[in-house]
């Protein structure tokens, strides 16, 4: 097994939990807005037997850019950084996936983007082979995941736009305006946005400097659109980041 896909709750062994303690799939709490929302109760069974559940601590890959793409991953806790690594030795943030978010299964037979966690993390992992063949009978199923490859393909347009053609500010404003819709869908709203992250992965992300991220968020700070907090970023006016979400 590649060291990138052991599980650290274990001290580098795999991790088995019983599921029945948690309740199963059926009772997961970010299912209905991940790929397995498209199954039945009777599905979710035969797709729990080729499943396992999964943890990585921080600063731990699920899996490595360039290496063989053995897994997939559905990510049900935490939050995992996307990111390529470039020849000169700098790195690409590609994006940051949340709880319900599915990697893994891409046409490549080697994972294109390195996959990190953030925040202590748990997956349920699949070898592919098995996920593929547990498909290959649920056209419903393989629908959901196309729609989730559209949506990520519509990411990656929005992401090209974001890098080439918005100022600064439009583009932590869009970053913190689509943060808080992406955990609206696995929580209620709220105006608190969480950020992991840091200072240097947003400015990754966006293709900035860590000094014009810090610069950026203190100038929306000072004229009151946002409010720093421990952790994250409270939202103070969604209309003035609307508009430069929109710009």
């Amino acid at each position: 097994m590649d060291t990138s896909e052991q599980c650290t709750a274990t001290a580098g062994h795999q991790c088995k939990h019983n599921r029945s303690s948690a309740g199963g799939c059926a009772n997961c709490a970010v299912r209905l807005v991940s790929v397995c929302g498209a199954l039945e109760l009777s599905e979710l069974e035969e797709l729990e037997r080729i499943s396992q559940v999964t943890a990585f601590a921080p600063k731990t890959m699920l899996f490595d850019q360039g290496a063989l793409a053995n897994n997939v991953f559905n990510i049900t806790e935490g939050v995992v950084r996307l990111y390529k690594s470039l020849p000169d030795g700098r790195r690409q943030i590609m994006g940051f996936a949340l709880p319900g978010d599915f990697l893994g299964l891409a046409l490549m037979d080697r994972y294109g983007v390195t996959a990190e966690a953030i925040t202590p993390v748990k997956v349920c992992r699949f070898q592919r082979s098995a996920f593929v063949h547990y498909i290959d009978d649920k056209p419903h199923l393989l629908r959901r995941l196309h729609e989730f490859a559209g949506h990520e393909l519509s990411l990656a347009q929005d992401q090209m736009l974001l890098l080439g053609r918005k100022t600064a500010e439009e583009k932590v404003a869009a970053f913190l305006v689509n943060l808080q819709a992406r955990y609206a869908r696995i929580g209620p709203m709220s105006v608190t946005i969480a950020l992991p992250m840091g200072r240097q992965d947003i400015a990754d992300y966006l293709g900035l400097t860590i000094e014009t991220v810090s610069r950026t968020l203190t100038k929306l700070a000072r004229e009151k659109t946002v409010l720093i907090v421990p952790d994250g970023v409270r939202l103070l006016s969604s209309e003035r980041l609307d508009h430069l979400t929109a710009a």
